[in-house]
C-alpha cells in the first residue's frame, strides 16, 4: 500500500493547451501523454471547449465537483454533476463540454484492448485490492485503521491482495480498479 499525496502529483498542460492536468499515477512511470497505457489525473475546467483527442485510448470521466453538459460523438448528451455516477467514452470520439458551474474532473484513461478500468464512488470502509491496480481518490479527510491520516486529493494505492481499512467510511471517495487484458 502506497500513499499518493496530494503535493507531489506532477501539474502538466493538457494537450489541446487550453488547461492544466494534474496527473496522479501513470503507466510505464514517467510516460508521456502520447506513450501510456494507462493514466488518472484531475482538472480544473473552468469554461466550455472541445476536449483533447487520444487515438486508441478509452476515457472514463467523474464530475468531482460542479456541473457540466458532456457531448460524445454518437453519444447522448450527458448532464454531470458530483452525484452522477462515472461516465466512459472513446478518448478519440470528438467530445466538448458545456461548463455549467467550474468543474473538477477525475479522468482515467486506459489504452484500448490492453487494459479496462472501472470508475465508481466508494461506500465500505475495507478495500481490497482486488484488481491489478487500484486506486482510493479521497475528496475529504480520512483515516486509516493502521493510523495514516489521508487529506483531500491525496490517493491510497493498492495492488491485487492488498487490503486498506478506513476508520470511518470516506465521506467522499472514489474507488479505480485497473486490469490488463489477456493478450
Amino acid at each position: 500500500m502506497r500513499i499518493l499525496r496530494s503535493a507531489e502529483h506532477r501539474q502538466m498542460p493538457w494537450k489541446n493547451g487550453k488547461g492544466v492536468t494534474t496527473e496522479i499515477a501513470v503507466f510505464p512511470e514517467g510516460a508521456s501523454v502520447d506513450g501510456f497505457d494507462w493514466r488518472i489525473s484531475m482538472a480544473k475546467v473552468p469554461e466550455s471547449g472541445p476536449f483533447s483527442a487520444f487515438p486508441d485510448i478509452d476515457r472514463v470521466l467523474a464530475v468531482l465537483e460542479g456541473e457540466m453538459v458532456l457531448s460524445v460523438d454518437g453519444q447522448p448528451r450527458e448532464m454531470l454533476t458530483s452525484s452522477s455516477p462515472a461516465i466512459a467514452f472513446p478518448g478519440d470520439a470528438p467530445t466538448s463540454a458545456v461548463v455549467l458551474h467550474e468543474v473538477t474532473d477525475l479522468n482515467v484513461m486506459i489504452r484500448r484492448g490492453k487494459f479496462t478500468a472501472r470508475v465508481r464512488r466508494l461506500v465500505e470502509t475495507s478495500i481490497k485490492g482486488d484488481a491489478a491496480q487500484t486506486f482510493v481518490v479521497l475528496r475529504s479527510d480520512a483515516k486509516l485503521i493502521s493510523g495514516e491520516i489521508l487529506g483531500l486529493d491525496d490517493i491510497l494505492h493498492l495492488t491485487r491482495a492488498e487490503t486498506a481499512t478506513f476508520k470511518d467510511a470516506p465521506v467522499n471517495a472514489w474507488l479505480i480498479e485497473i486490469n490488463h487484458l489477456p493478450a
